[in-house]
Formats: C-alpha cells, sequence, structure tokens
C-alpha cells in the first residue's frame, strides 16, 4: 500500500496520465497496422486466385506443347532456356515493425526473344506454356512477399491488442482506485486537522475587553 501523501497522489495521477496516453498511442498504432494489413490482404487473395488460374491454365498448354513437341524437344528447350533467378531475402520496416520480403534481379517475366531458343520453331502452345510458368513464378514470389507481411501485421496487431487490453483494464483502474482511495484518506486527514483545530480554538478562554 502506497502510503497516502500528497507527493505519492501527484506520483500516481502523472503514471495513470502516462498510462492513458500510453493506450492512445497503442489504439492509434493498432488502426494503423490494421489499415495495413487490410491493404495487403486483397492483394494476397488476388495472387492466390491468379496462381489457381495460371497453373491451370499452363498445364493445359504444356500438355498440348508436349503433343506437338515430344518430351525430348521440351528437355532441350528447357536446357535452353535455364538461368540463374537470383533472389535475396531483405528486411523491411513498417509503423516500426520488421518483416521479410524478397527482392528479385530479374523480372519472372521475359519477353520470347530472351528465353534462348528460336519460337520460330516452336509452337504457340509451347510459347504461352512457357509464359504462363514464368507469371506463375512471379505471382508465387508476390505470395511470399504478402505471407511475411501479414504474418508480422497479424502477429504484432494481436500484441497490440493485448498490451492495451491489459493497459486500459487493469493497470489503469488499478491506479485510479489508488488515486481515489489515497484522495479520500487525505481529505480524512484534513477534516480531522480542521476539527482538531475548531475545538482546540473552542477551548481557549475568553479574554475581556481589557485583556
Amino acid at each position: 500500500m502506497i502510503h497516502p501523501t500528497r507527493t505519492n497522489l501527484l506520483v500516481l495521477k502523472d503514471k495513470s496520465r502516462s498510462v492513458a496516453n500510453s493506450v492512445a498511442i497503442l489504439k492509434a498504432r493498432k488502426q494503423a497496422l490494421i489499415k495495413e494489413f487490410l491493404a495487403a490482404t486483397l492483394p494476397f487473395l488476388r495472387s492466390r486466385e491468379d496462381i489457381r488460374r495460371t497453373y491451370g491454365r499452363a498445364l493445359r498448354e504444356l500438355a498440348l506443347a508436349l503433343g506437338h513437341e515430344g518430351g525430348d524437344g521440351i528437355d532441350s528447350i528447357v536446357k535452353a532456356t535455364e538461368r540463374d533467378f537470383g533472389i535475396d531475402v531483405i528486411e523491411k520496416s513498417i509503423w516500426g515493425l520488421r518483416y521479410k520480403d524478397i527482392l528479385y534481379h530479374e523480372a519472372p517475366l521475359r519477353d520470347p526473344d530472351n528465353r534462348g531458343y528460336d519460337e520460330r520453331g516452336t509452337t504457340p502452345h509451347l510459347e504461352e506454356g512457357a509464359a504462363l510458368f514464368e507469371k506463375l513464378l512471379e505471382s508465387m514470389l508476390h505470395i511470399a512477399e504478402y505471407e511475411s507481411k501479414l504474418k508480422r501485421l497479424g502477429e504484432e496487431i494481436l500484441r497490440t491488442t493485448r498490451r492495451t487490453k491489459v493497459l486500459e483494464e487493469v493497470v489503469l483502474p488499478g491506479l485510479k482506485d489508488r488515486i481515489k482511495t489515497i484522495s479520500q484518506r487525505l481529505g480524512e486527514r484534513e477534516r480531522e486537522a480542521f476539527y482538531r483545530l475548531k475545538r482546540a480554538k473552542s477551548m481557549l478562554p475568553v479574554k475581556g475587553p481589557h485583556g
């Protein structure tokens, strides 16, 4: 129990104001994080849907290309189009929250002229299939970016919510209760002092007009 003094009362009031300010800051941070989370959610869902559609189309075009080019022909083209696709995992920050992002040095989707073989000797199905699989790679990289960001945002939103709840529902009410208790005790002391002073004055002898 904190000793009921005016100094301690002032200290508790300062702490209460500080906690209230912290709650307001945490709530503002939570709203900002939720806004970022929602902004990243829609592209994430779109990327997942794009992958589903693209993968189905790519498989169909590959099957048609295999029928025309044959397995050996496709294998030779695959070897000719191999490349070192460099990817770096970098760290980014948003509202002080760090998360992993992906940086690739070369765009996944290439022009037909840059794939390393003569497209005039192949069928349109092969060209379409190659483009779709490269687009699929691009979408999967985007998915990886969004997943990392969404995961960190979700974790931080939950953590901020828990901290806000503890401060708002436990710490702040506790401080207010102690402030109320000390204020009541100080008030009681002041009244007791006033009554004692009043009683002491009433017990003093009354002097006459000539002293």
